[in-house]
């Protein structure tokens, strides 16, 4: 646990996908920095005392450093100031007597998961929530849902954990977090600013101030002063970046090694990859979802991790792992025009091996498809998981 949290006080969060074809995505940040750790510590950290980190919006949907709480709180409060977007701001406008409903059956019957909450609306109120509609596939939540995630992102309510549909199950702040993040008074918001500007510098090494907004998804009104003050204190560094067109800052912490000698594939949501132009300024390294590409369209393929071996990505191979068949399917594999493949094929097929005993599968398949599937296949054949 002491490995985890060290990572989480580096990162300060770990975003949340619902795709399942590797492993959950907050799972995989730990993995690519611990190697093989067991994901059970991760789900103490996020799920029972001492609680570690709480679920909210960071980046994005994100399993965040619970210090930081205090932090997000002008961002809950300023999403009960503002129009929200869509369905939100339609259930707050025409149906706020549900949500104050919806409140009190997370009050009185919390942790409860949305569809708990539906099934007893359905039997208690007139005009309950009514069927979810289908025209917007993967948003398609019934009014109850809807009020859910309203008290959800104004911090009325939390997620206490998640089931094993991956469904939130709502509680009470102070039934969730700790007393010693809920008894922090809340920050100004130029405090609260520096708290965030620092975590994503600490995270992020040497970065751009659009970087820095973009770890949070901070306003650049707010960011700019930040910076300016974490400049004046010494923490942030200005420096020139060769290759970068905006200036760079260096957290004063920053540790410099005159090598890396890394080794990790790293999933399409980790927090290197959340700024892609920073990706590609840092490692000349062009990277982009194909989640949502139509699949005619898709030049790499549909989950895709990025393989950093030293200093450099070298490769990519696109993964699923066949629980049911208990193989990693590799189903396409590609070499960066840099890279040697007859160096990296050997690292990279260890590296998958790797990552199929974390995933207690006992085999690889590598499929004929990118220009180092070839390679690849004779390097995963020629050490079997078995031996």
């Amino acid at each position: 646990m002491r490995d985890v949290q060290a990572v989480i006080d580096r990162l300060g969060q770990f975003q949340i996908d619902t795709i399942n074809i590797v492993a959950r995505a907050h799972y995989l940040p730990l993995y690519s920095r611990l190697g093989p750790y067991d994901p059970g510590l991760l789900d103490r950290a996020a799920g029972k005392a001492p609680r570690r980190l709480f679920e909210y919006w960071g980046h994005a949907a994100s399993m965040i450093d619970v210090t930081l709480e205090p932090a997000l709180r002008h961002r809950m409060e300023s999403w009960s100031a503002r129009e929200m977007w869509g369905s939100m701001a339609r259930i707050a406008r025409d149906r706020p007597e549900l949500i104050d409903w919806v409140q009190q059956q997370v009050i009185d019957h919390g942790p409860i998961g949305a569809r708990g909450i539906d099934a007893r609306a359905a039997a208690e109120l007139a005009d309950h929530a009514g069927p979810r509609q289908r025209e917007n596939w993967g948003w398609n939540w019934s009014d109850v849902k809807t009020a859910c995630e309203h008290l959800f992102v104004t911090g009325r309510i939390t997620a206490a954990r998640r089931n094993g549909q991956f469904e939130r199950l709502y509680d009470l702040p102070d039934r969730v977090l700790p007393a010693a993040a809920t008894a922090t008074a809340t920050p100004t918001e130029p405090e609260a600013m520096l708290t965030l500007v620092r975590r994503a510098a600490a995270a992020l090494g040497v970065a751009t101030e659009p970087d820095l907004r973009d770890y949070f998804r901070t306003s650049q009104e707010r960011t700019l002063p930040a910076v300016q003050e974490l400049v004046t204190t010494g923490e942030l560094i200005p420096v020139t970046v060769q290759g970068w067109k905006q200036p760079g800052y260096l957290w004063h912490q920053a540790k410099q090694p005159r090598r890396i000698e890394a080794r990790a594939l790293i999933s399409p949501f980790d927090s290197v990859m959340f700024e892609r132009r920073r990706l590609e300024a840092l490692f000349d390294f062009f990277y982009r979802i194909e989640i949502y590409v139509p699949e005619p369209k898709r030049v790499h393929g549909y989950y895709v991790y990025p393989f950093l071996l030293g200093e450099r990505f070298v490769a990519r191979v696109d993964l699923k792992a066949d629980r049911a068949a208990g193989v990693l399917r590799v189903r396409s594999a590609w070499i960066e025009d840099t890279a040697d493949p007859a160096t990296v094929a050997p690292e990279l097929a260890a590296e998958l091996a790797l990552l199929a005993q974390w995933l207690e599968l006992s085999d690889i398949d590598v499929e004929a498809r990118g220009d180092l599937s070839a390679e690849l296949s004779d390097h995963v054949r020629a050490a079997p998981l078995s031996a």
